[in-house]
């Protein structure tokens, strides 16, 4: 049995459209591989969680005024042990504490630089 001469051409053809179809895919289409998804996704689960505990933090550091002075003087690489300490994160998971007391300092202490 002997193939058409355009069956050559049009398997090149199409084996080359499928290469350049996945180049554009992944390089500009936002096409991402399961194991990128999946670490977006816990990406952006630590990030909501961040965002969730977040105003817990600040409204209990509101609740102790007197220890704002004192959070402002610290070093900015040491507001988070300090928030840490007076206990403001205690409800949140020791594997998200860092990032909560973090982003919670840095809240508490612009709210003091404007107000």
């Amino acid at each position: 049995m002997t193939t058409p001469e355009w069956v050559k051409p049009g398997v090149w053809g199409a084996i080359g459209g499928a290469i350049a179809a996945m180049v554009i895919g992944f390089a500009w289409g936002g096409w991402v591989t399961g194991g990128t998804a999946g670490e977006m996704e816990t990406a952006s689960a630590e990030t909501a969680i961040v965002q969730a505990f977040t105003p817990l933090c600040v409204a209990r550091a509101e609740l102790q005024p007197e220890m704002l002075p004192a959070l402002k003087k610290e070093s900015s690489y040491k507001r988070d042990d300090f928030v840490i300490e007076a206990g403001w994160v205690d409800n949140v998971s020791e594997k998200y504490r860092d990032e909560v007391a973090d982003a919670c300092a840095s809240i508490v202490v612009e709210g003091m630089k404007a107000g």
